[in-house]
């Protein structure tokens, strides 16, 4: 066995002099909590949510809180950012009669208890209140709701794009990114050469067609296949019912859901997050469907295919093959393969057995 500090230096990983971190092999995690208060606070103080229509006048006073953990990971060069955040904005308003007297200024607070990037897909819970809860308050109160909640949104989502973008970390990623070569402007075209008759391609075809290829394999690459093998205490006909009624799936995820039992009928479940079609359906046996998530890049469908094997009556093997899932969101959130599987564990699977008694 070699001493210490003597073995072969081709597998011996040491620090660079520089103190670079070489392709960011190793994880950098960066705190980015206060970077959200400075970041949520930009975005909403002294924002105009109503400027006297209907007499009324509201905007956003400042931001009152911003609880929890945020955080962004760099592995070599990939963004996973992390957050858990409990947000709360104060807002004024006031409400004049026809002659412009105030009839009354009231002051409120908007709660987003769970910003999350488990739910960067999804627009956050909002709660609403005014301190003064008479007539003209719960006025000033539902016109906050009516116009704010849509503007609060938005900027939530600005907040989860650039999370998703690296946050405070965005501007050094940036300057780290190697540009590309390329051939100078007003160079003479890649050409073959000859020597002895040979034909030889020029170092500048060769770097062309690499980098090519790469562009080429890149296409194939950022997608996943999830595949699941699930037991149950019942007949396969009837897990395959649950699965294909609606009224069903609405008791055991807790939202709304339309499901075709025809080929070629749509489907949207979780409140229409999820949409898609039939593909192949026999009853107790199989169901193809196409699967779009609304967070995803527009273009992108994934296919569901679950197979039903009853090996014994009253007990179901159910084996679930998910293919073509996206490693990342359209804002760039490299949690869909996870989130996406867990899903399918937690929020259908296991309900199922809660809801229905088919638990093994």
């Amino acid at each position: 066995m070699a001493k210490f500090g003597e073995g072969d230096k081709r597998w011996i990983v040491e620090d660079r002099p520089d103190g670079t971190n070489v392709h960011n092999w190793h994880w950098s995690e960066t705190n980015c909590l206060e970077w959200s208060r400075n970041f949520f606070t930009k975005q909403f103080s002294g924002v105009v949510i109503l400027s006297g229509e209907g007499n009324l006048f509201i905007k956003v006073n400042k931001i009152e809180k911003v609880e929890g953990e945020a955080y962004v990971n760099v592995r070599k060069g990939k963004i996973i950012p992390g957050y858990e955040l409990n947000v709360s904005l104060s807002w004024e308003g006031e409400a004049k009669d026809s002659d412009g007297k105030t009839l009354l200024k009231a002051d409120g607070l908007v709660d987003m208890p769970y910003i999350s990037d488990e739910n960067a897909d999804e627009d956050p819970e909002i709660r609403f209140s005014v301190k003064d809860e008479g007539p003209i308050g719960r006025t000033l109160k539902e016109a906050m709701v009516k116009k704010g909640k849509s503007i609060i949104l938005e900027k939530v989502r600005v907040y989860v794009e650039a999370m998703a973008k690296g946050g405070p970390c965005r501007d050094e990623l940036e300057s780290k990114k190697v540009a590309p070569k390329s051939v100078a402007a007003g160079s003479a075209p890649v050409a073959v050469e000859k020597s002895g008759g040979a034909p030889v391609v020029s170092a500048a075809a060769v770097e062309t067609k690499v980098v090519k290829e790469k562009k080429k394999a890149k296409t194939k690459e950022g997608f996943k296949t999830i595949t699941m093998t699930e037991k149950f205490n019942c007949r396969a006909k009837d897990l395959y019912e649950i699965l294909m009624d609606e009224n069903r799936w609405k008791g055991f995820t807790q939202s709304n859901a339309k499901i075709s039992k025809d080929v070629n009928g749509p489907i949207s479940v979780f409140d229409g997050s999820v949409t898609g079609m039939n593909l192949e359906l026999e009853e107790g046996k199989l169901i193809v469907q196409k699967w779009r998530f609304g967070s995803w890049p527009d273009g992108l469908d994934s296919t569901v295919k679950i197979v039903f094997e009853e090996p014994q009556p009253g007990v179901t093997i159910v084996n679930l093959t998910h293919t073509d899932v996206p490693e990342e969101d359209r804002y760039g959130n490299a949690t869909v393969v996870e989130n996406t599987e867990r899903g399918w564990r937690d929020l259908i699977f296991h309900r199922i057995r809660a809801v229905f008694g088919f638990g093994i």
